[in-house]
């Protein structure tokens, strides 16, 4: 019946600095990019290596995430790495506070997690 997931979709609250930061800083290549005038919104389609694709949105005043990290609805996006060490480095060279490096106490693999622009909670996750 499912397959998998085809996207993930985000509302930013400032859309140039979330396009930068996840086409030019995570280098998500762009699908396409189209401006919607009648809704004064941009949609921006990013590839992930797996085929799934990272949808982001704007939107004239969104309201914000009501708290974090326990409130309703998507509770974070884990991305697969293969060095958790070496993106959180990467990302930190970029100026990206990360968290520290935990191991999965069921499955004995490497994860951290790390905000978008908007403070979305962002997961790096060990392959």
């Amino acid at each position: 019946m499912l397959k998998g997931i085809h996207h993930l979709a985000i509302i930013c609250s400032d859309y140039q600095r979330s396009k930068t930061f996840y086409h030019q800083l995570l280098q998500l290549p762009i699908l396409a990019e189209n401006y919607r005038a009648e809704r004064d919104s941009w949609k921006l389609d990013l590839q992930l290596p797996d085929g799934s694709q990272l949808e982001l949105f704007s939107f004239p005043s969104p309201p914000p995430r009501p708290s974090q990290p326990e409130a309703q609805g998507l509770r974070h996006l884990a991305f697969v790495v293969q060095d958790v060490a070496k993106v959180k480095t990467y990302l930190e060279q970029h100026g990206i506070p990360v968290e520290p490096i935990r191991i999965d106490p069921y499955t004995d693999k490497a994860f951290t997690f790390f905000q978008d622009p908007d403070g979305l909670p962002l997961e790096l996750y060990q392959a």
